[in-house]
């Protein structure tokens, strides 16, 4: 009996993670329940600490992401760490026809012809979408673009996006957030919105961290602050597409854009890749 009851322990205690910030799961195909809190630069180096076994867990979680340019930017970055959103397109839902169970990207532009400025239309369609994958979806990202917030707009863009958040809390219960704060562009003057991002992004952190995860972009774009003018934060000349690291969807910037070189792309990725992974702990 005394063996019996070894060997039942031993079948039933699994051996511990070598890494506590890790938890064991034995369903790699479904998340877990997450791990609330925000993801800034040192999600870059814990993507990097994960074992190949831990990066591959997030390629099998369905997962939406949707955005416009700067998404793009970390969409190919992903790709260029190993892991690769398959395409998501207008009608298209996830976990359905050839690409299967996992990452899925997509643009605004394509889903309904939304175009940058227009956040309210960007949420609808995030929605729109996300019913229509309601009985698979399990992690949602969204992401605005450098141009959908300005003092103007900033406040309304708060309550929409909070009742978006909460009425597809609604609508499936089950399913996981990843936040991403605004990025930002490289010029501070007052018309380009940088200040108005920033505020958005506090707020983003302070309502949805202990709930979600939240992808402190704005805090990796700008060095923690560090690149800054006038007490106004903006994206570092090392992140943004530049002549020196282009951007590889989107080329060169003006002073007025706030998209990522290829190599600061590839680097900031790992960060949005933690967050996922950090949803489905």
């Amino acid at each position: 009996m005394k063996k019996l009851f070894l060997l039942l322990l031993l079948i039933g205690c699994g051996r511990p993670s070598a890494d506590p910030g890790i938890i064991a799961i034995t369903d790699t195909s479904h998340p877990g329940a997450g791990r609330a809190g925000v993801v800034g630069m040192a999600g870059i180096d814990a993507w990097d600490r994960l074992t190949s076994t831990e990066k591959d867990r997030i390629k099998n979680w369905n997962t939406l992401f949707l955005h416009q340019s700067v998404g793009q930017d970390l969409e190919e970055g992903s790709k260029a760490n190993g892991v690769r959103f398959e395409y998501f397109g207008q009608n298209d839902k996830v976990d359905q026809g050839r690409h299967g169970r996992g990452l899925r990207g997509g643009i605004f532009v394509d889903l309904g012809g939304i175009s940058n400025g227009n956040p309210n239309e960007k949420m609808r369609v995030f929605e729109e979408a996300a019913l229509r994958s309601k009985g698979t979806l399990e992690i949602a990202i969204f992401k605005f673009g450098y141009a959908d917030i300005t003092e103007d707009n900033r406040e309304l863009v708060k309550t929409a996006y909070k009742a978006f958040v909460e009425k597809l809390r609604q609508q499936i219960p089950r399913l996981r957030f990843v936040h991403i704060t605004p990025p930002l562009v490289y010029s501070t003057a007052p018309d380009e919105g940088n200040a108005a991002k920033a505020d958005v992004g506090s707020w983003m952190k302070n309502t949805f961290q202990t709930t979600d995860v939240v992808f402190d972009l704005q805090a990796i774009e700008s060095k923690e602050g560090a690149c800054q003018q006038n007490n106004v934060p903006r994206i570092c000349p090392e992140n943004r597409a530049s002549a020196m690291d282009p951007s590889e969807v989107n080329g060169v910037d003006s002073d007025g854009q706030g998209h990522l070189g290829k190599r600061a792309g590839q680097r900031i990725s790992k960060g949005l890749l933690y967050a996922i992974y950090q949803a489905g702990q």
